[in-house]
């Protein structure tokens, strides 16, 4: 399998972004890569290996561009060239830490939705206390929505879970401030009465944001807005933790660094846990084929990490379950 990366996505490409594509590379000896760039400038970082393929592109899409028109005019971008390879079929899937709204518009307009999906959605898969994790869909892609989009968002986190991680029926929750039938706004009420009647859903009704990473229930949907709100909340609340941790150590006086020392795995283990942008980003579900938005601010492990995760998107068939499960709906 060929994998597309823009080589200049992100704030720290593309050296960065070269050194998370040679991780690949040297974790899975299936995958190839083809790099979109300035050549040169990634040839002299990434020198020769046989399973990469540059391919030049000139100019880059930047985060403060109207990404409509930036995906329309810059037709020689990392980005845009990047996209035409999977449109064209060279490539299987891509990855990009570039500009979120250029990545969504630029992957919906040349690699296509899925015949019955109303809207991609972006899903991060979020680590859970039970060890496993939950999807959360959608979290920012789409901050208005009717509520039969929700209905497509379960359906396409659904397929994730199941060709991904391997869950044969996917709990799905809906994101609201109760657990209670009756609880919400009117949208969410019927989103919830929505889900309820859907055919091959396993909804299991409301989850609170608290609950979220509980284990409990394996999907959760939301409205672009909530659910970006709900994962930038967990990423604060995750940081807070880390950063309160610390500083109770050093200001804890030797007994408490001593301690520190002796739970220094536990520590890095929990930071390496909380932060689900080190296995990855978050996918854009509900295209042809399979997309993978790392961070802005992704280093070499979360490069290596997103490209992987196309690759288990890929062989898990995400695109085409979907596509068999709108087919029977």
């Amino acid at each position: 399998m060929r994998i597309a990366v823009d080589g200049y996505g992100g704030d720290y490409s593309p050296s960065e972004v070269v050194k998370g594509v040679l991780a690949a590379l040297e974790q899975d000896k299936d995958v190839e890569v083809l790099l979109t760039g300035k050549a040169e400038e990634l040839s002299a970082l990434a020198g020769e290996h046989e399973r990469l393929t540059i391919r030049d592109a000139r100019e880059v899409i930047s985060c403060d561009e109207t990404p409509t028109v930036a995906v329309r005019t810059k037709k020689d971008s990392s980005l845009v060239v990047a996209l035409d390879a999977v449109k064209d079929g060279e490539a299987d899937g891509l990855v990009s830490a570039g500009s979120t709204g250029a990545v969504l518009i630029g992957a919906t307009l040349k690699i296509g939705r899925v015949k019955g999906v109303e809207r991609p959605a972006l899903a991060p898969a979020l680590p859970t206390v039970k060890g496993g994790n939950v999807i959360l869909c959608d979290c920012g892609a789409n901050v208005d929505c009717k509520p039969t989009f929700l209905v497509g968002f379960a359906r396409m986190a659904s397929a994730y879970q199941k060709g991904v991680f391997g869950v044969a029926d996917p709990r799905v929750g809906l994101l609201n401030n109760g657990a209670e039938e009756s609880k919400g706004n009117a949208f969410s009420v019927e989103c919830h009465q929505l889900l309820k009647a859907a055919e091959g859903i396993n909804f299991i009704g409301n989850v609170e944001a608290r609950d979220i990473l509980s284990g409990d229930v394996d999907v959760v949907v939301a409205d672009g807005f909530d659910g970006n709100i709900a994962l930038k909340s967990a990423e604060g609340t995750a940081n807070a933790v880390l950063t309160l941790l610390k500083q109770g150590v050093l200001g804890g006086g030797l007994r408490a660094k001593l301690g520190a020392l002796l739970l220094k795995p536990v520590f890095k283990g929990l930071k390496h846990t909380l932060d689900y942008n080190e296995h990855g980003g978050a996918a854009f579900l509900g295209l042809k084929k399979p997309v993978v938005k790392a961070h802005g601010s992704s280093k070499a492990k979360s490069i290596c990490g997103a490209i992987l995760q196309v690759r288990d998107m890929i062989v898990g068939e995400v695109s085409q379950r979907l596509e068999k499960d709108m087919q029977n709906d």
